[in-house]
């Protein structure tokens, strides 16, 4: 299978979440706490003789949970794993919380700049 960086976020924090980690949206009446994650956009290095050896991609990731401090915690481990090698991302901008008051739960959300060879 090709790098890409969604393997690449998938692969530094399932573990963390206890495998509940899903592309977009997790399913109806997944345990918590889960994350969820989706390419966000990137920056575009110019190529020389349209060679691609490095890609960037700006990847976000959502953790939900029952609690506040939960969604907080899990968000620091997050931080820590994909800020550490070997992925060594970069983060951009703090965590943001937020509350789902349809499914009453915690959230919070993080931007990550992602650089690999895919």
């Amino acid at each position: 299978m090709a790098n890409s960086a969604e393997a690449i976020v998938f692969g530094a924090i399932k573990a963390l979440v206890g495998g509940r980690c899903f592309p977009d949206v997790a399913p109806a009446g997944t345990l918590r706490p889960y994350a969820t994650y989706q390419a966000v956009g990137g920056q575009s290095p110019n190529y020389l003789s349209n060679t691609i050896a490095l890609q960037n991609a700006r990847m976000q990731v959502n953790v939900w949970a029952d609690t506040r401090a939960s969604a907080t915690s899990v968000m620091q481990s997050v931080i820590a794993s994909l800020t550490g090698g070997p992925v060594n991302a970069t983060t951009i901008g703090a965590p943001v919380s937020t509350y789902e008051a349809d499914t009453k739960l915690f959230g919070s959300r993080e931007d990550f700049s992602i650089w690999f060879t895919p």
